[in-house]
């Protein structure tokens, strides 16, 4: 992983954290341990995502965290 492709996971883990209101922790485990949308999702998506805005990002990363099940 590239330090660019890192610098953009903890922006989006913060992020969404920040949305949520919530710990980034809590929000790293549910991106990458619980669901897994870290490594199959974010950062092979790195190249397109980092192109777009903090909202749309959020509400993306939010849809996927609905879609799987992870967020209600």
């Amino acid at each position: 992983m590239s330090k660019s492709a890192l610098e953009f996971a903890i922006f989006c883990i913060e992020a969404v954290a920040q949305h949520l209101n919530v710990p980034g922790n809590q929000v790293y485990d549910m991106l990458a341990k619980q669901s897994d949308i870290l490594n199959t999702y974010l950062i092979p998506s790195f190249d397109v995502l980092h192109t777009q805005s903090r909202q749309y990002i959020v509400d993306d990363i939010l849809a996927l965290m609905q879609e799987r099940g992870v967020l209600s």
